[in-house]
């Protein structure tokens, strides 16, 4: 009995041994089996490489296109400049340009108001060195009023050629002598409103005469004065007479012919059209127009004109104090 027993329990462990032994690699086949399934599905599931590509190129582009929208703050607004601050600036730029260019006078030869009213008329679109080298020949055969008014159209044309639009400057000329003649006894009046009566005389022309010949204060606006007010922001305005009344309003009476020569000379010699020498401009640090041109300090050097760049000036006979060199004369310009 004993022997049976002790078989039978031998044989259910044998048996037991046999189950466990054989179970693992069972559940193992089934686990490797399984695992290819779920890769396989999961690959089915994951985006393929060029989607994740995409998806990552996205990602950064979104990131940095909001970012910046949800970090920067808006830029404040410089508040606008008021008129008395406006003035200020607008007369400290004045009193510099008058310690740079004390020197400053209408670049135009003259001895006596006729002539200065001629050289006037005859400096629309041309420089004022073009009108001195022509000048000299014309008021050597016609020095008066009566003397042009009597003179051959021709002969006159041939005379002031250089100048440019030699025929409707004859007429213009021509025109404002015979006026002076015929209806102020041959003397150039002293009002802006007898002025601008003359043929080819426009208030512009009238200023210089009346500030230079008569000493009577006018604001000159010419193309340099104009462009420079602008870019100073004294005004926004572009009609000449406009120009006038708003930089009239900022400046004493007093200082309106000075003022003229001496903004026009800076537009002349530093603050260009096309090309500013804002590197070498003494008044650099008040215009809010800086870094429209040069700022290289010595590239800026090299576009000065006239005595700043060692030049000649416009005037075949400039005033005493003036610091550059005299004007050549036509046959030698």
């Amino acid at each position: 009995m004993s022997t049976k027993k002790t078989t039978k329990t031998t044989a259910k462990t044998a048996a037991t041994k046999t189950t466990a032994a054989t179970t693992p690699p069972a559940k193992s086949a089934a686990k490797k089996t399984a695992a290819p399934a779920k890769k396989a599905a999961a690959a089915k599931k994951a985006p393929a490489p060029a989607k994740k590509a995409a998806a990552a190129k996205k990602a950064p582009a979104a990131k940095k296109a909001t970012a910046p929208a949800a970090n920067k703050a808006p830029a404040a607004k410089k508040p606008p400049e008021s008129h008395a601050a406006l003035v200020r600036r607008a007369r400290r730029i004045n009193r510099e340009l008058a310690d740079v260019y004390s020197y400053a006078h209408p670049e135009l030869d003259f001895e006596n108001p006729f002539e200065l009213l001629v050289a006037t008329v005859l400096s629309a679109q041309t420089t004022d060195l073009r009108v001195n080298q022509t000048t000299p020949r014309l008021f050597a055969k016609y020095p008066t009023p009566e003397d042009l008014a009597a003179a051959v159209p021709e002969e006159v044309e041939e005379l002031i050629r250089p100048t440019g639009f030699f025929r409707a400057k004859t007429k213009s000329i021509m025109g404002l002598a015979k006026a002076l003649r015929d209806d102020f006894g041959g003397e150039v009046p002293g009002r802006i409103d007898d002025l601008v009566k003359l043929p080819g005389v426009g208030r512009k022309t009238a200023f210089v005469v009346l500030g230079n010949a008569f000493g009577v204060p006018g604001i000159t606006v010419d193309t340099h004065f104009g462009r420079l007010v602008r870019r100073w922001k004294w005004t926004e305005e572009t009609d000449p007479v406009k120009v006038e009344t708003a930089v009239a309003a900022l400046f004493p009476k007093s200082e309106w012919t000075m003022l003229s020569h001496r903004v026009i000379f800076h537009g002349r010699r530093i603050c260009h059209s096309r090309k500013p020498a804002c590197g070498a401009c003494p008044i650099a640090p008040l215009c809010p127009s800086y870094g429209e041109g040069e700022t290289d300090p010595e590239k800026a050097k090299k576009l000065l004109k006239y005595e700043m760049g060692g030049f000649p000036g416009q005037r075949l006979k400039p005033p005493p104090d003036y610091p550059g060199k005299p004007a050549p004369p036509l046959a030698a310009g």
